[in-house]
């Protein structure tokens, strides 16, 4: 059973981890927002849906405009800038951990973000779907001891809609291919630091090299080998942020690199700039 990551003074409800926000509603106090600073890795999962005009989310360095009827989420160990400025006209705000999504009844595989999109465009009809959900959550959370069970139902129900539209529009894709991409980033999750070879990663799932390259190239648009690089070096941003005084070597050893100078000068190949600039920047 997963263990509750979501921060306890803020779940709404007395059995469940989960946190509701709309203009009107859910809002922590000045001084507990503070606790937080400009940046915060999050240990849980965190949606923002757009109702009325836009907002621009910052989740690890990218920066993500979102629209009306346009659905931001974040997932755990993700680190996200928290907004300078409020969101213009009206929006709702979800946050629950892995605890709570272990009492639904299903999987939801978009938690996982194969296709790399943190964003979701919804049209009219399923916006107005997703809308009533939020507004029914948005009333049960207003009392802390309404029914669990019923506020599992409405998140349930919630999240099976935002899941049909994330691959909505990747219907072209194998059901099998897309499975077996799941598989390489859930083995790079897990094996992230000891810096799997391609090799190695395709005898797990079953694959030749040349037919997982094809799967990775078509899911993500880059090379497995790319994927584990862009994915090393986000993680390596994120442990700057939550550690400034931590050294090139010590970061570099963490990550599995036995050379730091190399992987000093895969960083600035990837992100442009050195890590010294990178902590700089930080600490500006």
């Amino acid at each position: 059973m997963p263990i509750k990551t979501f921060p306890e003074n803020l779940s709404q409800n007395k059995e469940l981890s989960i946190r509701i926000v709309s203009p009107e509603f859910g809002h922590i106090s000045p001084e507990s927002a503070a606790q937080y600073g400009p940046a915060q890795r999050l240990s849980y999962y965190f949606f923002l849906f757009m109702l009325h005009g836009n907002s621009q989310e910052v989740i690890d360095g990218e920066t993500i405009e979102v629209a009306k009827h346009e659905l931001f989420f974040a997932l755990p160990h993700q680190l996200r800038q928290l907004a300078t400025t409020g969101h213009s006209v009206d929006y709702y705000k979800l946050g629950f951990d892995d605890e709570c999504l272990s009492r639904l009844p299903r999987k939801f595989p978009f938690l996982l973000n194969p296709l790399n999109q943190q964003k979701i465009s919804f049209p009219p009809n399923a916006a107005l779907r997703l809308l009533n959900t939020f507004n029914i959550l948005n009333d049960l959370l207003r009392a802390a001891d309404n029914d669990p069970e019923l506020i599992l139902a409405y998140l349930n129900s919630l999240l099976t809609e935002i899941n049909a539209a994330y691959f909505v529009l990747h219907k072209k894709h194998t059901a099998g291919a897309l499975d077996k991409f799941l598989g390489f980033k859930l083995f790079v999750e897990d094996n992230l630091t000891d810096q799997p070879a391609i090799t190695e990663i395709a005898e797990k799932l079953a694959l030749s090299t040349d037919c997982l390259y094809r799967i990775v190239k078509q899911h993500s648009g880059v090379s497995p080998k790319e994927f584990i690089t862009d994915r090393l070096i986000i993680e390596a941003r994120r442990r700057m942020y939550n550690n400034q005084k931590k050294s090139v070597k010590e970061l570099a050893f963490e990550l599995g690199f036995n050379d730091p100078g190399y992987f000093s000068r895969l960083f600035k190949k990837v992100t442009g700039k050195t890590i010294a600039d990178f902590y700089q920047n930080l600490s500006l």
